[in-house]
């Protein structure tokens, strides 16, 4: 059997080796018109800032050593042109000679990837204005770097890869802007965890303009779209990747509602015996079951490990995926899983939202904050989606997280979870225990919390709403919530006797903490829709930041 496979990175590597434990006898060809394969992409902006000293690690595998391994011949610096469908035909390009020939397969792999989205403004194509998608792309912008010791940077955009390079950019003391065109920072996060993300660039010496697009780029500086000039003899263009579609949409084979090549879950693609993986496919949201495209290494070997099984005759199926990712920013992780409120919204779910402000081990063992925010559904309990931004232990978080999601876990068994315990490493309640508590609570318990936004709009409806500010006189002077009264919780007792049972009354302290028990003594007094303000203080603030925007 002649397999033959189209990109040799993540997807097309995966599926060649796992096709090889499957089979020795088929012949598996990879053509990958790039010179590097199966590299490490996520750990190409640590190289750039110094943090990987040596490029040659992010790429510890060439074609020697697959055909050593494997007996798997990957040919790089080979294009193939065009894809015969019906006559199971490649018309092939090698690009060193301009050679052009044929080749026929049993079973195709298409693991063409994705490549970075460049605007068409003018100047993008000056020799100062790069994109990071490749190794190729790395090694330039290096050379650049150390050939002119650029001094300014901008960098279009703010998802994963403009966060990181924002950072390596700065070890290098190269001052940098980041210009994003929605009104936050990391588009993925909701708008209240993405502050975060802007206030720790911001506190690491980083500009942030929101709310603006590039609208062109001179030889030192990149005009915005409200004329205002940015310096920069060194510019990232990081606006996000779309899948490589054009063999396979020549090629007859249906593409998805994302743009990117549909599959099932067997990734079959549909045409017989073409199958398709990695960053050139749409998945699907293992919560929703909706069409999702979310490029990741991770996904990319999961996707291309089951294509090569099962043109060999196997049968593995995708289950989908949640947008699981996690990035650093300076010290700083963020992470996320699942549903953000905005897409649990947009889908009809009716939700539950909580903000939970816990140290991912306790303060006499350094523990440092966490803000985890969770998504609940309020019909059935279940556990819809996570975000985490924090120093330390984020990672672990996650993770439990992800694996509770894909399992269809609802709130309260996050508290029956059995975690490793001992000081050096968590809290002896771990607060993904405790985001069980809050959300249990809220859904089960008659302790419903209140995002500030929905507070906002509450006040706005012209509703008589009693907000209770549940800290110390001291804390209440020095800043509250509008229209806030002060009752300390040792107060809340003699208070709640005598305050009417039918008004709408909102409880907050500081994180969450004591707005919650003061919200128990009036709802064990008799008062009646009595909520605990999600993330207290801290988040309002934040709020008030957002809406200043």
């Amino acid at each position: 059997m002649k397999i033959r496979i189209i990109g040799a990175v993540a997807a097309g590597t995966s599926a060649a080796a796992k096709a090889r434990r499957n089979s020795e006898e088929a012949e598996i060809i990879i053509y990958e018109k790039d010179t590097y394969i199966s590299y490490s992409g996520c750990g190409m902006p640590y190289y750039i800032g110094g943090e990987v000293e040596n490029g040659e690690d992010l790429t510890p595998r060439d074609p020697k050593f697959f055909k050593s391994k494997y007996n798997v011949d990957i040919k790089t610096g080979y294009e193939v042109l065009h894809v015969d469908a019906v006559r199971k035909i490649l018309k092939v390009q090698n690009l060193e000679t301009s050679e052009v020939f044929e080749d026929t397969y049993d079973k195709l792999i298409l693991a063409t990837g994705a490549r970075s989205v460049v605007p068409t403004i003018p100047g993008v194509k000056n020799k100062h204005v790069f994109s990071l998608r490749n190794i190729n792309d790395m090694y330039s912008i290096k050379e650049y770097i150390d050939n002119n010791s650029p001094k300014q940077a901008v960098i279009i955009g703010t998802g994963f890869i403009g966060l990181e390079m924002a950072e390596n950019l700065k070890h290098l003391s190269i001052d940098v802007t980041m210009v994003e065109l929605l009104p936050q920072v990391s588009p993925g996060l909701d708008e209240d965890m993405a502050i975060l993300v802007e206030e720790h660039l911001i506190a690491k010496g980083v500009q942030v303009i929101t709310g603006k697009s590039a609208k062109e780029i001179t030889e030192n500086e990149v005009i915005l779209s409200d004329e205002r000039k940015l310096p920069g003899d060194l510019v990232i263009v990081a606006t996000g990747v779309r899948p490589n579609v054009e063999l396979a949409k020549e090629a007859g084979i249906e593409l998805g509602v994302t743009g990117a090549i549909k599959v099932n879950p067997f990734m079959e693609t549909s045409v017989a015996d073409i199958y398709a993986a990695g960053d050139c496919i749409e998945q699907y949201h293992s919560i929703t079951g909706k069409p999702v495209y979310r490029p990741l290494g991770s996904t990319a070997n999961k996707t291309g490990r089951m294509a090569g099984n099962n043109a060999t005759g196997g049968n593995l199926e995708f289950r989908g995926v949640l947008g699981t990712g996690i990035y650093k920013i300076f010290d700083l992780a963020v992470a996320q899983t699942g549903l953000t409120e905005r897409e649990a919204l947009k889908e009809g779910y009716e939700i539950s939202v909580s903000h939970n402000i816990k140290p991912n081990r306790p303060e006499y063992m350094g523990g440092k904050e966490m803000v985890i925010k969770s998504v609940g559904d309020k019909k059935d309990g279940r556990l819809l989606g996570v975000q985490i931004i924090g120093p330390e232990g984020v990672d672990k978080r996650v993770d439990v997280f992800a694996a509770l999601i894909t399992f269809g876990a609802k709130v309260q068994d996050l508290v029956h979870l059995d975690l490793a315990y001992a000081p050096p490493f968590s809290t002896t309640k771990d607060p993904v225990m405790y985001t069980g508590m809050i959300q249990e609570n809220a859904i089960y318990g008659n302790r419903p919390v209140m995002t500030i936004k929905e507070l906002d709009e509450l006040a706005s409806s012209g509703k008589k709403v009693r907000i209770v500010d549940a800290r110390v006189v001291k804390q209440y002077e020095a800043s509250h919530v509008e229209n806030a009264i002060n009752v300390p919780h040792s107060a809340a007792r003699a208070f709640a006797k005598d305050l009417e049972k039918d008004t709408i009354t909102v409880t907050y302290c500081n994180k969450g903490t004591t707005g919650n028990a003061v919200q128990n003594i009036f709802l064990n007094s008799g008062v009646e829709n009595v909520y605990n303000l999600s993330g207290g203080h801290k988040t309002y603030l934040r709020y008030l930041k957002m809406k200043k925007k």
